[in-house]
Parts: C-alpha cells; structure tokens; sequence
C-alpha cells in the first residue's frame, strides 16, 4: 500500500511539473515573439548619427569648445558600440574597429585643447571614415570636412 501511495503521488508530482513546464515555456515563446518585434535601429541610423557627430566634433573644436567636443567625441563612440552591438550581422561591422586608433587620437588633442593637433586628428578621422567605406563597398559615401554647422539652433561657442 505504501508503494501504491507513493508511486500515485510520484506520478502526480511528475504530470505537475511537466504541466508548470508547458506553462513555463508558453510564457517564454510568448516573450520571444514580443522580443523579436522589439525596435533595434539598423547600420543607417547609427551611420546618421555619426554624421551629425562628426559635425558637431568639428565645429566644437573649431571653437575652442572643448567640453562639447569631448562630449561629441563620446557620443561618435557610443553609436559605434551601437553598431557593434545591433548590427552584428552587417559584414560593414567587422569594419568598425579600423576607427578607433583615430578616434584615441581626437580624444587626446581634445584633452590637451591643441586646435592644431586637432584639425590634424579630425582630418585623419574623416579620413578614416572615407577608408571604412571603401573597404566595405561605400565608397559613394564620401565623408569632407563639414563646411556649415548641421543645425542653426545651436552654438558651437564656449560660454
């Protein structure tokens, strides 16, 4: 009798958990799903991004505003990490690193406040940038030094 009682409540605990396990990965399925639909920006949107970046780089630097130049110089790099985190499956992204000696570089004239080693990193960094896009078949997308700033609203000038 006792081997009864226990084997029924063996089968019992058994049929419960294979039941809590369905329900378990019902729920996972059902996240996977909501996951797969989650907004992640592509290649295009991080590549904007380090455009207007790399303008507002230029025209902070261009003024002496070392604080926003530093700040642009984080946010260029944060949208690069962007790019090696979303965008992995893109062969454009094996590319990436071949900018971040360069980058070093601006960070390093920017700390020092050298506008002269600075347009000198900043020309090396678009240089870069045209370089990348060649290697990864981009070419038409040719990076210059920018010429007007990329928004009116804002001033490039330390206060």
């Amino acid at each position: 009798m006792k081997i009864t009682c226990l084997s029924a409540l063996l089968i019992l605990s058994i049929v419960s958990c294979t039941n809590e396990n369905k329900k378990l990965q019902s729920k996972i399925d059902s996240l996977q799903v909501q996951l797969n639909k989650t907004y992640k920006p592509g290649f295009g949107e991080f590549m904007s991004s380090i455009q207007v970046h790399h303008e507002k780089l230029w025209f902070a630097g261009q003024n002496r505003n070392w604080k926003l130049a530093d700040f642009e110089i984080h946010e260029l790099e944060e949208a690069l990490q962007g790019i090696q985190e979303y965008c992995k499956d893109r062969p454009e992204t094996k590319s990436i690193a071949m900018i971040n000696g360069v980058i070093d570089s601006v960070q390093k004239t920017i700390q020092q406040k050298n506008i002269l080693a600075f347009n000198t990193s900043f020309i090396a960094l678009t240089n870069t940038c045209n370089e990348c896009h060649q290697a990864t078949q981009h070419e038409f997308n040719l990076i210059q030094l920018p010429t007007t700033p990329p928004f009116s609203n804002q001033t490039f000038k330390e206060k």
